[in-house]
């Protein structure tokens, strides 16, 4: 919703202008999103000729205890507020739908909710200006996904599996598919940037770009990714940390609609494959202040500033505990296992991508230097991931944590001795939530986030998800050990 013009519509003339839609009959219906605190989408809908500009401003109710993560039975009513800059078309919606992201507001104060993961992207913010370092931060996610034709799965006490398939996946380089095998598929491994028909995917990739532009998102590329069965990526231009994590969440909504549209399924889980490459969300990260790049310095390792390194040294020194946020299912350390190509390595180096932070050198303009924290995934929530992660940089900027020397060779080709000596991240969410039980003060600065939030986040990590896995036989396990 712009200006004719170009220019960007005021909030009040955003709502105007959904009024006019409203009643105008352009639209049918308006959409009101928000996201729980584990990070899935959540809606609900009124019909246009409900709308009035008071229900705009002052939002509308729901039943907060029926959402994960958020208010007890007793505290239960909680209201939606939209933020009429947000509003877009729902490309996902076959009846002309307005599509707006809320915060949560209570409803007897009208202050917003603690747990509101939007919330806290937003004090993020704020916080970030308050600190005089700079005023603005930007993240720039790269979302892997994998696209499937099938998927089933199911567990009980007697009984657990999972079945994937894909027609693009090797594995069915020999099955007589209806009389027909095409045999062009991306081996294990050998999916990055194919052209069709190898790439079977090119034009699914292409309409979930045009959808994601209908719905405002910029885009810039598209690809085929490294491992067989259809992974890809997606990539968006770098926005503001709040309304970047708004753009992840209609990133991950809009392209599971359009591949159900096309008798597909997308998954951004980290790794459902075996033996092939994982998908994680490398995130890239820089600061401005009025304007100016102060990641940038031209006589810098990598034309990094000093502010740059001590911001990788707070990623560094902070990354066991901002894993428990950043890369927060079990399956996220399927994905990040020691001595493949994972980003495990708590160190960092101008291109090498086996470190945990990479710094990219494609370009010397000072505009485009950033450094990049490879680690994540989008299990994550991203208001909290990228205030975890924006706020670890700070506390490294305030208290000048050296990141030490950049590694910039082969570390698998480094002696034993030499390898020990590097910090790896945990190696299961357990461990990522231990340690951020015990280095959660520099999430905390600023009211960011509180000392609650932590505690229900790792509680409900360790009680609904680690000890769910944990007390469930493994297929794996009968077949090392029925005989026994």
């Amino acid at each position: 919703m712009v200006a004719e013009s170009g220019k960007q519509c005021t909030e009040n003339e955003r709502r105007a202008a959904a009024m006019e839609m409203c009643s105008s009959g352009t639209v049918k219906m308006i959409d009101f999103k928000f996201t729980d605190v584990p990070g899935t989408l959540q809606h609900i809908t009124y019909p246009a000729g409900r709308m009035c500009d008071d229900l705009l401003q002052s939002g509308v109710g729901f039943d907060a205890s029926s959402i994960r993560g958020f208010a007890s039975i007793n505290e239960s009513d909680m209201l939606l507020v939209p933020d009429i800059n947000t509003a877009v078309m729902d490309p996902a919606c076959k009846i002309p739908t307005l599509s707006v992201f809320c915060d949560v507001r209570e409803p007897v104060t009208g202050e917003r909710y603690e747990k509101d993961p939007r919330f806290i992207a937003q004090k993020a913010e704020e916080h970030l200006k308050s600190t005089g370092i700079a005023d603005t931060a930007f993240f720039g996610p790269e979302l892997e996904f994998f696209v499937f034709d099938s998927v089933r799965f199911d567990q009980n006490h007697h009984s657990g599996y999972y079945y994937i398939d894909s027609n693009e996946g090797i594995w069915n380089s020999g099955n007589n598919i209806n009389g027909i095998n095409h045999g062009h598929r991306p081996k294990h491994k050998e999916g990055y940037f194919p052209v069709p028909p190898t790439d079977s995917l090119q034009d699914f990739r292409s309409q979930c770009v045009l959808n994601l532009m209908e719905a405002g998102i910029e885009c810039e590329v598209h690809h085929h990714e490294v491992a067989t069965a259809g992974q890809g990526e997606i990539g968006m231009r770098y926005q503001t940390l709040t309304k970047m994590a708004d753009q992840v969440m209609m990133y991950k909504y809009v392209l599971k609609n359009t591949a159900a549209a096309a008798g597909k399924t997308v998954t951004f889980m980290p790794k459902p494959l075996y033996g092939d490459n994982g998908t994680g969300m490398h995130v890239h990260q820089s600061m401005a202040k009025e304007g100016s790049n102060v990641f940038y310095d031209q006589d810098g390792y990598a034309l990094l500033s000093q502010t740059a390194l001590y911001y990788i040294g707070g990623l560094l020194e902070h990354a066991p505990a901002l894993l428990a946020l950043t890369s927060p299912s079990t399956n996220s350390y399927r994905r990040l296992v020691p001595g493949f190509e994972a980003p495990v390595n708590l160190v960092y180096s101008q291109r090498n991508r086996s470190a945990a932070i990479r710094i990219p050198v494609y370009s010397k303009s000072p505009k485009t230097k950033r450094i990049e924290f490879r680690p994540p995934d989008a299990t994550s929530n991203p208001y909290l991931a990228f205030s975890a992660m924006l706020m670890a940089g700070l506390d490294g900027i305030k208290k000048k944590i050296d990141p030490g020397a950049p590694y910039d060779m082969d570390m698998f080709e480094l002696p034993a001795k030499e390898r020990d000596k590097i910090r790896n991240v945990p190696g299961s969410l357990e461990k990522a939530l231990d340690a951020l039980e015990s280095d959660h003060d520099f999430l905390v600065q600023g009211g960011v986030f509180t000392n609650d939030f932590i505690d229900g986040w790792i509680d409900y990590k360790k009680r609904k998800e680690n000890d769910y896995i944990r007390q469930r036989p493994h297929p794996s396990e009968f077949y090392l050990y029925f005989d026994a």
